[in-house]
């Protein structure tokens, strides 16, 4: 899958966002710190939310844009 992140940058180093999962977002020293650091933060919030939803049925769309 592929996500849209929002990257900042800042005297403290890089924050970076995901505007497609809210809540979800991380930080890193370098640009390349914060880029693997939001891969895991996705992959986190990724599972929790899949507890969210035990017993229900999941369907995927195809949304065009």
């Amino acid at each position: 899958m592929k996500y849209k992140i929002v990257l900042r940058h800042s005297d403290q180093g890089y924050s970076v966002s995901v505007p497609g999962l809210p809540g979800c977002w991380s930080q890193g020293a370098t640009e390349e710190e914060a880029i693997e650091n939001i891969r895991d933060a996705i992959s986190e919030y990724l599972m929790a939310i899949s507890d969210l939803y035990t017993g229900a049925e999941v369907r995927e769309i195809e949304v065009a844009i």
